[in-house]
């Protein structure tokens, strides 16, 4: 049997890193990021990445493994971490999974789908009716054949289009198709804070990356990739770049954008935690339950 890999998550701005972070001083823990924004080269302020100091205290996998002009995927991240998952265990380290991409977590412990390669040329027409007909419309047409699909797309332009695009060319849409069996068993643990604490933490952890060169960060990112390509790359998908950059242009001081970027972090928080639970079948604790919980898993006295 294959050892069971502990995840751990949480809400945006509820200290994954720092509780990671501590229980690496008590082992050999070596943390696999599932994380979609951290992979990118260059994002370092606004996805709050570990700094080179915390990384050089306990190691990190899948972490600056992308340029910001590539649409890493669900399905490239799934290979990835187990790759890094079978390397950590094999020099008899402890891997600890830790992020709050829920998707990327759900794909990890259930297996990814045997959906087929991409058609880059229907791909692109697709991405032509995106733009010209709008997301809505194209959200439509999932849902008038498989509501449930339409649904699970959240909202996602590249979601959308890959889905119709599996459609067309397959006559099934994505949730249809069975899945690989994962590399791995999973034990998640989740834990979040009281609602005042979590959203103090939000307002003053954007008001510092504001302060430290977020606005500058994403000006440097659209200047590598343009925010305005349909569908939306996927670096620029990451929560506040946009006002950020507004920031950058003049378009909103600070104030304004911190303002829209908690808000914005408010309420992926909550379906953060929604998807914990219904979706990766956690229970959600306290940080001092989920530290210990950890502890106990990683057996740690």
């Amino acid at each position: 049997m294959s050892p069971v890999i502990p995840i751990l998550t949480a809400p945006t701005a509820a200290g994954k890193t720092a509780l990671a972070l501590a229980l690496g001083k008590d082992m050999p823990v070596e943390i696999v990021a599932a994380d979609a924004f951290t992979v990118y080269r260059g994002l370092d302020i606004g996805t709050a990445k570990p700094t080179p100091s915390e990384r050089s205290a306990v190691p990190h996998h899948l972490i600056d493994i992308a340029r910001v002009t590539e649409n890493y995927d669900v399905a490239r991240f799934v290979r990835d971490a187990e790759a890094a998952l079978h390397d950590i265990l094999a020099r008899g380290r402890q891997p600890l999974v830790v992020g709050g991409t829920g998707f990327y977590l759900r794909a990890l412990m259930r297996g990814m789908p045997l959906t087929p390669a991409s058609d880059p040329n229907l791909r692109a027409a697709i991405e032509a009716e995106l733009l010209d007909r709008g997301l809505d419309a194209l959200l439509l047409e999932i849902a008038e054949r498989l509501p449930a699909e339409a649904a699970r797309m959240e909202r996602n332009p590249r979601r959308v289009v890959r889905a119709l695009e599996i459609y067309r060319s397959t006559g099934r849409f994505p949730g249809e198709f069975g899945t690989l069996p994962p590399a791995f068993r999973y034990e998640v643990t989740a834990f979040t804070r009281p609602g005042p604490e979590l959203e103090a933490r939000m307002h003053a952890r954007v008001q510092a990356m504001l302060e430290g060169g977020w606005p500058q960060e994403a000006r440097w990112l659209a200047a590598q990739v343009s925010p305005g390509t349909v569908p939306r790359p996927t670096a620029w998908q990451a929560l506040g770049y946009p006002e950020a950059l507004a920031v950058a242009e003049g378009a909103m001081n600070m104030q304004q954008a911190a303002e829209a970027i908690v808000k914005a972090s408010r309420q992926y928080a909550r379906r953060q935690l929604t998807f914990a639970r219904t979706q990766l079948g956690a229970v959600i604790q306290t940080v001092d339950g989920a530290h210990t919980e950890l502890r106990q898993r990683l057996g740690v006295v």
